[in-house]
């Protein structure tokens, strides 16, 4: 059994427990830090979005607070001049990748991107990078929603729950660098890939990348607890 600890969030105290995520601890503690990766019962943090990092004290360097193991009287800051500025970093990098057009996207009024750019006062616009072009193809063979990769942010959460939740599999990441993309196996439509349409894939998503059709919402849609918050 984890043994208690306390440990310290922007001065302020809070009661842990040893091994837990800090990210997890600061969220339930109503501090919010941004996050787009990371997935509650995933044993191992990817950690790839980049966007949780914390400032430890004693560390030079400041860590991803998604992979951080709470230890007691760990003491970390949410903010730092180092951590806000690899936060825009990873933000815009985002962006780089990520269609933009929020006044058109079906989940403007839940998009986790617009949730972090209000939190830490970042634009929804490069500044320093370029748009990548990409192939914007929208899969809406299936039934009851729709799969925009041009706003896909490659957080793995629809491939989470497809493949670890689910247990069917129909999506996945393919390929490597900046051609990576989440897709079905050899590419196939969602209509042909054996996905079931639970609807759990778009519960995920932190941004437009999947929304149901207009009245096509399944029913089990509204149980997924994998969200970062």
């Amino acid at each position: 059994m984890s043994k208690p600890a306390t440990i310290f969030i922007d001065g302020r105290k809070i009661d842990a427990f040893e091994g837990e995520k800090l990210l997890w601890v600061a969220l339930r503690n109503g501090i919010y830090i941004p996050n787009l990766c990371a997935i509650r019962g995933k044993e191992h943090p990817s950690g790839s979005c980049r966007l949780c990092y914390v400032q430890v004290e004693g560390c030079s360097e400041p860590v991803t607070s998604c992979t951080l193991s709470v230890t007691d009287s760990l003491s970390v800051q949410t903010r730092s001049p180092q951590v806000d500025r690899l936060v825009k970093s990873a933000f815009e990098l985002l962006l780089s990748h990520h269609r933009l057009g929020c006044r058109d996207c079906a989940k403007r009024k839940s998009c986790e991107l617009l949730k972090i750019a209000k939190e830490r006062g970042l634009k929804m616009k490069l500044t320093r990078l370029a748009l990548l072009d990409q192939e914007a193809e929208v899969d809406d063979s299936a039934e009851t929603f729709v799969f925009d990769r041009s706003r896909c942010v490659l957080c793995g959460r629809c491939v989470w729950i497809c493949r670890e939740v689910i247990k069917v599999g129909a999506l996945g990441f393919s390929r490597r660098g900046i051609k990576r993309v989440v897709t079905t196996f050899q590419d196939v439509s969602l209509a042909q890939s054996g996905c079931i349409e639970c609807g759990l894939c778009v519960e995920a998503c932190p941004s437009g990348a999947l929304y149901f059709k207009e009245g096509k919402k399944p029913a089990a849609a509204g149980q997924c607890s994998c969200r970062g918050g």
